[in-house]
């Protein structure tokens, strides 16, 4: 089973369809509830609606989520019974297969229950019509550029080398950034704000500046950046801060910030690799809808 204890929890939602081709006297019987079984509509919303909450019983990959709400609808067409079932869940992977599976087991249910009066029924169409949530929804921007700021005097003078660097360079071109430049840097205020104000001069679209952000004698990236950002971004702190100390305790101990400098979109947190990994799975790309705003263009 696939590893999604890193992906964050999202609304998600889907829709799917499935369709059963009937005659079109079976199809009046239908829904005048005139058929041997009985009424075989609301017996087949109960299918849908348990099939959706028992899906990983049925399909061994799927994940067990939590069912927010379920709605099915039946559609009487000249040659066919189509149902619809649209899913919402909170969770940190889709409900594809929970629509399609209760789609699925509502035709299954309504052949069933007309196979004595009809012998030429069949299955047909069990598709996913849509679906919303996670990051799929985002709009990709391949727009963009990038500078990483990697604070640490020890990497600086070369006693080790840095990994958490490399890391973001190619996270961030993971998610479409055209160029992506990493600078190791000691941890002193002067050097910090050069480069800062430097990258912002340059319109780079996201700095990231990685160390410096605990509470040690040469942590000083907080009080650097603070009085030059314009603007500062705290949902973007809180939704790292929640991510993090969910995975790792001690995470309260950091100092993350986040704001803007002109148009450049700066974030600071703390300097281990996995810090750094757990800022691009959590705020990318996210993030980079921050540049929407900033032109005026609003929500997505």
């Amino acid at each position: 089973m696939r590893d999604v204890s890193f992906k964050n929890t999202t609304k998600r939602t889907a829709l799917a369809r499935a369709e059963l081709t009937a005659s079109e006297e079976t199809i009046r019987r239908v829904q005048n509830g005139d058929t041997p079984k009985g009424d075989p509509v609301p017996v087949a919303k109960v299918a849908a609606i348990q099939a959706t909450k028992k899906t990983t019983e049925w399909i061994p990959y799927c994940h067990n989520i939590p069912i927010e709400h379920v709605r099915v609808d039946f559609d009487f067409l000249a040659d066919r019974i189509a149902v619809e079932v649209f899913v919402v869940s909170v969770a940190k992977t889709g409900v594809e297969m929970e629509a399609m599976t209760g789609a699925a087991a509502a035709v299954l249910t309504l052949y069933d229950m007309l196979k004595m009066i009809d012998d030429d029924m069949e299955i047909v169409g069990v598709r996913l019509l849509s679906k919303t949530g996670g990051k799929s929804d985002l709009p990709k921007r391949s727009d963009w550029s990038a500078q990483v700021l990697v604070m640490s005097d020890s990497a600086h003078r070369g006693e080790y080398e840095d990994r958490s660097g490399r890391i973001l360079e190619q996270a961030l071109k993971g998610h479409g950034a055209g160029s992506v430049s990493v600078k190791v840097l000691p941890d002193e205020s002067d050097l910090l704000v050069d480069e800062v104000r430097a990258t912002a001069e340059r319109g780079i679209s996201l700095l990231v500046i990685t160390g410096g952000t605990g509470v040690g004698p040469r942590d000083i990236t907080l009080e650097t950046l603070a009085p030059l950002l314009e603007k500062h971004l705290p949902g973007v702190v809180a939704a790292f801060q929640s991510y993090s100390h969910s995975r790792l305790p001690t995470a309260m101990l950091a100092r993350p910030l986040a704001g803007i400098i002109g148009e450049t979109v700066v974030l600071a947190i703390p300097g281990s690799p996995g810090a750094c990994e757990d800022a691009m799975v959590c705020l990318m790309p996210s993030l980079l809808h921050v540049h929407s705003m900033l032109a005026g263009e609003g929500h997505p």
